[in-house]
């Protein structure tokens, strides 16, 4: 590999930090300082799971990584833990759907924030990719569809639905601890009740390889220069980020609040309160990350 490909991997790195440090917040992670304190390693393990990097590419890529997650733990951690909070409040009350719809547009924000901050990398990415690497990326999608298919839509409707209820409650139990057996009853038909989704989630994520696929080779066809790249990067990246709020997408996105709003109406006082000890923890972990130098 030569040193023009360095470039290309600032992309890849900021689509994976994105999703790292949204899922720690949105997920639960149980283990937000440790997983990022180590985050540049993991993404650099990652980096170079894909493009195999050499020499002195490892060393500027290694660099690059630390500029990131310095900027993002100075100026956007305790902006996480507000938002954390926010969440931790609303427990307090009845969480309707149309709240859980303000928290997740409040959520967005910051991904989109975090990626339009990344827009002059990503368009270093795209100009700087050759064909064989863009046929690389469209194999890497193709597997991990292949992947999507096996795991998650394989095996009959009873089946795909038990599948998808148990990885809902291993969701759960992280934010509320333990059910019993009547609250777990109960969530296994609200999980049922929905109609199985798995190709529409396949389908958007297909439409979202071929928009970066395509972005890319648009970029290199028409041979555009980097503000033409950037303006384009960040046109796609709001459209993407809008997406849930289409006709097309706005039913199931809502069907999904819906049913973690029922969900939550059957937690207990106690459940409530182990969810808002556990996100004081992470409100905790976000601040002292933010205070603490980055080495």
């Amino acid at each position: 590999m030569t040193k023009s490909n360095t470039q290309p991997t600032a992309g890849h790195r900021i689509r994976v930090l994105f999703a790292v440090l949204l899922a720690l917040v949105v997920a639960g992670c149980t283990t937000i300082r440790f997983t990022y304190n180590n985050g540049d390693t993991l993404l650099y393990w990652w980096i170079n799971a894909y493009v195999d990097l050499e020499g002195e590419q490892s060393d500027v890529v290694k660099k690059d990584i630390d500029k990131v997650f310095a900027w993002h733990r100075q100026t956007q951690l305790h902006d996480y833990a507000a938002l954390l909070q926010k969440a931790k409040q609303q427990l307090n009350g009845p969480v309707t759907p149309q709240a859980l719809h303000g928290l997740m547009d409040d959520v967005k924000a910051r991904g989109q924030r975090l990626a339009l901050h990344a827009a002059p990398q990503l368009a270093d990415l795209a100009r700087s990719l050759q064909p064989d690497q863009i046929g690389n990326l469209e194999e890497k999608f193709a597997k991990n569809n292949r992947d999507y298919r096996r795991k998650f839509m394989s095996g009959d409707p009873e089946q795909r639905k038990k599948i998808r209820y148990k990885k809902t409650m291993e969701q759960l139990k992280i934010w509320f601890g333990s059910f019993s057996n009547e609250q777990e009853d109960a969530i296994r038909r609200l999980s049922d009740a929905r109609p199985l989704d798995n190709e529409v989630w396949l389908q958007e994520r297909m439409r979202r390889q071929r928009t970066i696929v395509d972005l890319v080779k648009r970029v290199q066809s028409q041979r555009l220069d980097k503000p033409a790249t950037v303006a384009l990067i960040e046109n796609t990246i709001r459209e993407t980020f809008n997406r849930l709020d289409t006709p097309e997408r706005k039913a199931n996105y809502d069907a999904q609040l819906k049913f973690y709003s029922d969900i939550i109406r059957l937690t207990t006082p106690e459940q409530k309160a182990h969810a808002q000890q556990r996100m004081q923890g992470w409100i905790e972990d976000m601040n002292t990350l933010a205070r603490e130098k980055q080495t």
